[in-house]
């Protein structure tokens, strides 16, 4: 027997009653007809998923960090600089999401860190600093996590409200409010994150059979591909991935075109050893740094390819330290490009070092007195984007890096797939280079490239001698800034010409005494309203 519009047919049998739904011919439908179908299932729709999430909300159990293991541990990882606002977390909104940010959202997620605690609840400590659009292969944070071990009665996690290691430039903490998935509704994919260790229930006293949590792989399924977990490592409770760390090694990629890489190497040799970069950084009176002495152990610019175009070689300048300044990288590649370009001597580096009578930055080989360069010259940093945090360096003794693989490197969700996603991404830039480069080849047909005045080394041109156009205009010099980017202008002024920014000390005195008296005032309202019940 059919009954109405809908296709419903029932057979009646001695024993059962069965339900077979037939496709209905909307064709021979009315509009009105087609829209009371419409309203019928949006409704029937709203209540299937009204009812989905109340079964949801009621089958979730309440998750206590208290009732399980912790362990301190180190994480590194690497990230695409251009795709986030730096590394470091920001209280207030940025154009792009930072990678603590996405980093700390992710662990949240997993249920391995507490997220009302913050960045402080679980002691978390960054190794270095990147800005907008640097990146780095080998970033390391420490933080206590979530164990599915019991936990060592030496260990002792910090509370919310006092870490066990502070990083002093990580002051601020994470929003306790979940991000769009909640962190109830977590991906089948991540469930053995949470399931390894029973809920509710105390810490065994004896030994446990049980593996780790494999880290890797759980972080690694909730993070976008533009960062990627490499491996973790077990540390000891006082453990700091800042403090800890015996040197950083930054490298920044850049082709020879328009500059003599060989000058340039003889200026970067004089970086080496124990200087003061205050003209060689970003001046930050926020941050009151008085001692601008920093140790650079190696400073080396090796090719990277073999290219039968000399002017398009690719390099990298490997700069290792004990530690760096703000943009302290981006400005000596700076100024290295100017040595490279012929418009300034090696010998300007010593000369950026000399700060001081007391300082003798001055070459070995070299007679000549230095000038006194106690006041930074107004000059444009490097770009951003060469620009990578390769390692940071650990007593072995300090850390073990592991991985979740088996051994093999066949496990799913392990380093094979890491490999494979990194490796896709590296396939599909080269692609997109031969691209890049097939279009410069097509609008050469049309537009010659303009004169070459760089390196002054090979046309043996100098800022006096450059060729004027036939209107008798001065040439327009495009000083490279790395990554494809210039400084254009009409005339160069040599740096130690240039306009001085304030003395170091007489810029942190007037941040003390006008924005960090008012930041001041501030942290100690904020400190008297805290005290008040």
């Amino acid at each position: 027997m059919r009954f109405g519009r809908f296709g419903f047919t029932y057979r009646f049998l001695p024993s059962k009653i069965h339900l077979r739904v037939m496709t209905p011919n909307y064709e021979s439908w009315s509009k009105e007809e087609l829209i009371a179908r419409l309203k019928q299932l949006e409704t029937t729709k709203k209540d299937a998923t009204k009812s989905i999430h109340i079964h949801l909300s009621m089958s979730k159990k309440p998750f206590h960090f208290s009732s399980h293991p912790k362990r301190k541990i180190a994480i590194k990882f690497c990230y695409s600089g251009w795709e986030y606002n730096g590394l470091a977390y920001q209280n207030g909104p940025t154009p792009l999401p930072t990678v603590e940010d996405v980093l700390f959202k992710a662990f949240v997620k997993a249920r391995l860190v507490d997220e009302n605690g913050g960045l402080d609840g679980c002691g978390w400590e960054k190794c270095g600093r990147t800005d907008r659009g640097v990146s780095a292969a080998g970033q390391v944070i420490s933080l206590w996590v979530r164990s599915a071990l019991p936990t060592e009665a030496s260990s002792s996690p910090p509370s919310s409200a006092q870490p066990e290691v502070a990083s002093s430039d990580s002051q601020s903490k994470v929003s306790s409010t979940p991000d769009d998935d909640g962190t109830g509704a977590l991906s089948n994919l991540a469930t053995d994150a949470v399931e390894d260790t029973p809920q509710n229930t105390s810490v065994p006293s004896h030994p446990s059979t049980k593996q780790e949590l494999r880290y890797v792989s759980i972080l690694n399924r909730l993070l976008p591909p533009t960062i990627r977990v490499l491996a973790w490592s077990p540390i000891s409770p006082n453990f700091s991935a800042r403090f800890n760390c015996k040197h950083r090694h930054y490298k920044y990629f850049f082709t020879s075109h328009g500059v003599d890489v060989s000058l340039m190497q003889s200026a970067a040799n004089l970086l080496i050893g124990e200087h003061d970069f205050r003209n060689l950084c970003k001046l930050d009176p926020g941050k009151q740094i008085t001692n601008f002495h920093r140790c650079v152990m190696h400073a080396q610019i090796n090719p990277i390819s073999a290219e039968s175009d000399k002017d398009n070689r690719l390099y990298v300048f490997d700069l290792v330290g004990s530690a760096f300044l703000y943009h302290q990288v981006r400005h000596i590649m700076a100024v290295l490009f100017l040595v490279g370009t012929g418009l300034e001597p090696p010998s300007i580096i010593s000369a950026l070092m000399n700060v001081s009578p007391q300082s003798s930055d001055a070459p070995p080989d070299s007679d000549s007195q230095l000038p006194l360069v106690d006041r930074k010259p107004e000059y444009q940093m490097a770009d951003a984007l060469p620009l990578m945090l390769w390692d940071c360096a650990y007593a072995d003794s300090d850390v073990t890096w592991q991985t979740d693989d088996d051994g093999t490197g066949t496990e799913s969700g392990t380093g094979s797939d890491l490999y494979h996603q990194l490796h896709s991404i590296h396939q599909r830039s080269l692609i997109h280079t031969v691209l890049d480069e097939h279009f410069l080849t097509a609008a050469m047909q049309y537009h010659p490239p303009p004169p070459r005045y760089f390196p002054f080394s090979q046309t043996r041109l100098t800022p006096h001698t450059l060729p004027r156009s036939g209107l008798g205009r001065e040439p327009v010099l495009g000083v490279p800034l790395g990554a494809g980017t210039y400084k254009r202008g009409a005339k160069y002024m040599p740096l130690l010409e240039r306009k001085r920014l304030d003395h170091v000390d007489v810029a942190n005195e007037r941040w003390r005494i006008g924005r960090g008296s008012k930041y001041n005032l501030q942290k100690q309202d904020e400190t008297a309203d805290d005290g008040i019940e």
